[in-house]
């Protein structure tokens, strides 16, 4: 249990895949401009980073070396369909800002590596706990990142607004530059905490 428990802060805390391994920028930077988006993101990775892991983690003996990666993207491609048919019924709006990166997610570098690094080589609740750890800690990053940019970009968390009347909205923040500004400024705090608890 202690390695299954391991495994689960890994994902979350030392082994970050955004704040750490600097993996899946793309919607990191692109669907972060609210709360509501980060977290739909964030959560639609962890439900397909479960599934793969597990799947793969059973099937693990029986994929052939030379087409290890094209087995894994099936399976992983399989599971995002789901969750966006998934979305796409029961949660139209998101669905709706999410948009293309959704299907994206097949290509995640997050889902990928996890697939190739410890799914293959690990038993199946081993991998279901490595890819739970991974999606939280994802889903973690992108709600601060979302937090940060939709309050100071807008002046509202989830929609409703929380910042006096009286504060100008820095619209920059949830542009492009708005993204990158906050990913560094997060990733330089927390790499300057790591370095004075050596």
């Amino acid at each position: 249990m202690g390695a299954l428990k391991e495994r689960l802060q890994a994902g979350i805390i030392k082994d970050n895949p955004t704040f750490v391994q600097v993996l899946g920028m793309c919607p990191t930077l692109a669907v972060t401009t609210s709360v509501i988006n980060a977290m739909g993101m964030g959560l639609s990775t962890t439900a397909v980073l479960i599934c793969s892991n597990l799947v793969i983690s059973l099937i693990r003996n029986f994929i052939p070396s030379k087409i290890r990666i094209p087995a894994y993207i099936v399976v992983i491609a399989s599971f995002v369909t789901v969750v966006e048919f998934l979305l796409k019924a029961y949660a139209p709006s998101l669905y709706s800002s999410l948009g293309l990166f959704i299907p994206l997610i097949v290509v995640n570098c997050i889902i990928l590596g996890r697939a190739e690094a410890y799914a293959s080589k690990n038993k199946p609740l081993a991998a279901v706990f490595d890819g739970l750890g991974m999606g939280l800690g994802f889903t973690c990053s992108l709600t601060v990142i979302g937090c940060i940019r939709e309050l100071l970009g807008v002046g509202s968390l989830c929609g409703i607004t929380v910042m006096p009347s009286f504060y100008p909205p820095a619209t920059v923040m949830i542009l492009a530059p708005g993204a990158f500004f906050t990913l560094g400024i997060l990733m330089a705090i927390l790499n300057t905490i790591k370095a004075k608890r050596r």
